[in-house]
């Protein structure tokens, strides 16, 4: 039956039984035999780059973000061109080759502040923009009157290279309304990607779980990402990630008891009634990173989650299915304002993708090798 599985493309119905049925080692054979399979040579990437933050200000108020602030909260920024440059210089000069731009829907920003952004940036800088989620590209869509299409060609543009994939959390409408209610639909996550791959820009996709999903979203997620991937060819890469909810709206408002944190000032959010959440097990996200390499066949990276998970369970992930380590993360916020925070130098990383058995490279945004280690 593994050979089998791993011979034909599978179904959701088969996923589904993975999922909820299997065993947690066979699971990741059956992964780690298809990681294999893309790459024989063992290699294991990652890449030098930095996540700036350019505004926390937001609207959307999502009630899994401890990140966004609403404006008139004394936490509130958003980044001069100064504090921009001199994170991208620190970020050159510890061999950086991207930086990820991103941000909340700041409605004080209008299209010309994003294009006048990237320009400058380009200008100066020999470097890769990976930047602005869907929600974001919506937004400033939505915004000015133009179509996504529109958007991104003007955001292409004026230096933006490619686009994360940012703000996919569950691609269940029923979930996102619990989870996310302001935020744009699973159809428009979607149609931003493909546009997007349409305009030659190659993106990533991710996915968020362990909040109140359940096997059944996981399976559909999967299968919206490889049915747009069949069609665009446009993903290099899937993230998945579990839900991190101290210090979140979601937190409070359900069943599931963390330890208390003081919490900064961010402004009251508008979600529904209580939720109960679970957040995801190490062997949760095992299984769902297996499930990952296994379901999506057609894309040929999928990337531990050290941010979330830590170091030592990012080594066992390259086991079951993973064959990148992202990114070095010179500078993390999001993930970081939920108390969870994970931090490593690029030689840790590199040494933990050596004792784990695998040889350690560095990569650039659409995943060419630019050094072996």
């Amino acid at each position: 039956m593994l050979e089998s599985l791993i011979m034909n493309r599978i179904d959701k119905n088969t996923a589904f039984n993975l999922l909820k049925n299997s065993d947690l080692l066979d699971l990741g054979e059956m992964a780690d035999s298809i990681r294999r399979s893309f790459h024989p040579d063992g290699i294991v990437t990652f890449i030098i780059d930095r996540n700036i933050n350019y505004t926390n200000v937001c609207i959307n108020k999502c009630r899994f973000c401890a990140f966004y602030r609403d404006a008139e909260s004394p936490d509130a920024y958003l980044l001069s061109k100064d504090e921009i440059f001199k994170k991208i210089d620190e970020t050159i000069a510890l061999g950086g080759t991207q930086i990820l731009l991103q941000g909340g829907l700041n409605p004080v920003l209008d299209l010309d502040y994003y294009t006048d952004l990237l320009g400058s940036i380009k200008r100066r800088y020999d470097i890769n923009i990976h930047g602005f989620s869907p929600p974001e590209i919506c937004y400033m869509a939505d915004s000015n009157d133009l179509t996504v299409k529109e958007t991104l060609m003007i955001l292409k543009h004026s230096g933006l290279d490619s686009i994360p994939g940012g703000g996919a959390e569950i691609l269940s409408d029923r979930v996102r309304r619990t989870i996310s209610p302001r935020k744009i639909t699973s159809d428009r996550w979607l149609d931003v990607m493909e546009k997007a791959h349409g305009l030659f820009m190659r993106t990533t996709a991710t996915m968020m779980f362990g909040s109140v999903e359940g096997p059944e979203d996981i399976v559909e997620h999967l299968d919206r990402i490889r049915t747009l991937q069949d069609k665009t060819g446009g993903f290099t890469a899937f993230i998945p990630w579990s839900f991190q909810p101290g210090n979140t709206e979601l937190e409070q408002k359900s069943e599931y008891n963390p330890p208390t944190h003081p919490s900064p000032s961010r402004g009251e959010g508008k979600g529904g009634g209580g939720s109960n959440i679970h957040p995801a097990t190490a062997v949760d996200y095992l299984k769902v990173l297996a499930l990952s390499r296994i379901y999506l066949d057609n894309i040929k990276n999928i990337q531990a989650s050290w941010v979330t998970q830590g170091l030592k369970l990012a080594q066992v992930a390259l086991r079951f299915g993973a064959n990148d380590m992202g990114s070095t993360m010179i500078e993390e916020n999001v993930v970081a304002s939920t108390w969870v925070s994970h931090m490593i130098t690029k030689d840790e990383l590199i040494e933990a993708v050596r004792a784990a058995g695998f040889k350690p490279a560095q990569r650039d945004t659409c995943y060419n090798l630019i050094r072996i280690f």
